[in-house]
């Protein structure tokens, strides 16, 4: 990993030495745009809409249109606001962990100690852990001050950037004031579903199927050609049968779910005791 900025948590008067590094990575296959005909690749250009020239990408500034006017902004306009390069990362607020509400979440980093002896980021870890609490700050990232979280993950510290609160839209959907009436039956027949798909979370049992098949398909090309047999690529994996049309009753579709749910799990039960039993055998 690169470090993408160098700094210091600031919160009174210590100030903890940290490197930043993205979290996450991509992993969808790349791909570009090329032409069906003969495969050659296809390229942007950016054309004036005035005077209908190809412009080079260092003639092309930001500008602000209202409808009414257009306001050019230059490289030297954006260095002279007041955000600017901070090497801070500013500690606003020490909040309740639960306070954070996810739709607020954007990107994950994670934070380097950098300092010979990392005490000051132990004492921060550990105390944020002991008392519960999220640290609210503020940094500049590529030239853009953002609002962000500051958090324990493991044994490493972590920021994850915040969208400001005018950003969050204000929804008010018809149905979720309904005043249709649930009743006790339909409600404990809910929480039995719930109850029967409830299990500790593992994100290592879920793997993107899409961009997995896609991989394989493209291996298939490359070596086969041009010409694919798709169904000898993948195989003829049928997908389980799912219910048709529309379930009218409730209480029907939470009974079904219900017991779906518990014969999916007594075959996979089922499924792992033979796998147990043929390597005893096989061991044997």
């Amino acid at each position: 990993m690169r470090a993408i900025w160098t700094g210091s948590i600031a919160f009174g008067l210590v100030n903890v030495p940290v490197k930043l590094y993205s979290a996450t990575e991509n992993h969808d296959v790349s791909m570009h745009q090329v032409h069906e005909k003969d495969g050659g690749r296809i390229r942007n250009q950016h054309r004036c809409q005035e005077c209908g020239k190809v412009v080079e990408y260092d003639d092309i500034v930001k500008a602000y249109d209202d409808g009414d006017h257009r306001v050019i902004l230059t490289d030297e306009d954006f260095e002279a606001l007041p955000a600017g390069e901070n090497d801070d990362l500013d500690v606003l607020q020490f909040v309740p962990n639960d306070q954070i509400d996810p739709i607020m979440l954007e990107k994950s980093y994670f934070l380097e100690p950098t300092s010979k002896t990392p005490k000051a980021y132990l004492l921060l870890r550990k105390t944020l852990e002991d008392t519960d609490r999220t640290a609210i700050v503020k940094l500049t990232l590529r030239t853009r001050t953002r609002l962000a979280v500051l958090r324990v993950s493991g044994k490493v510290l972590m920021i994850q950037t915040l969208r400001w609160a005018d950003e969050i839209r204000d929804v008010d959907f018809k149905g979720v004031s309904s005043r249709a009436k649930i009743s006790d039956k339909e409600l404990e027949m809910s929480a039995k579903l719930v109850e029967s798909y409830s299990e500790d979370f593992t994100p290592e049992e879920f793997t993107d199927d899409y961009q997995q098949e896609l991989a394989k398909l493209i291996d298939a090309k490359i070596e086969s050609g041009e010409t694919l047999d798709v169904a000898k690529a993948f195989g003829d994996e049928e997908d389980e049968e799912e219910p048709s049309g529309d379930v009218i009753d409730l209480m029907e579709a939470l009974q079904k779910s219900v017991d779906h749910s518990r014969s999916s799990k007594k075959k996979t039960a089922k499924k792992t005791g033979k796998k147990a039993t043929s390597k005893k055998t096989n061991t044997g």
